[in-house]
């Protein structure tokens, strides 16, 4: 019999941030993350927003969801 299984894979919430752009803030993200994951599959961006300070954009954020293939116990 063919074995059915396929990979698995985690999926994290990360939030980064710029004072410069949200691709910077984006970038943050993804390059810290591949500093303690292995395997980055895909960078989701869910979310942007700013900070304001005295009605100015004071830092700029990105909300990325990240999925990599997931190594836990084999059955």
């Amino acid at each position: 019999m063919k074995d059915m299984t396929g990979d698995v894979y985690k999926v994290i919430e990360l939030v980064g941030t710029s004072t410069t752009s949200w691709e910077d803030a984006v970038k943050t993200v993804v390059d810290r993350a591949t500093k303690t994951l292995r395997d980055l599959r895909i960078a989701e961006v869910k979310e942007l927003d700013v900070r304001l300070d005295n009605g100015k954009i004071a830092e700029y954020r990105a909300k990325v969801c990240l999925s990599f293939k997931y190594e836990g116990e084999s059955d």
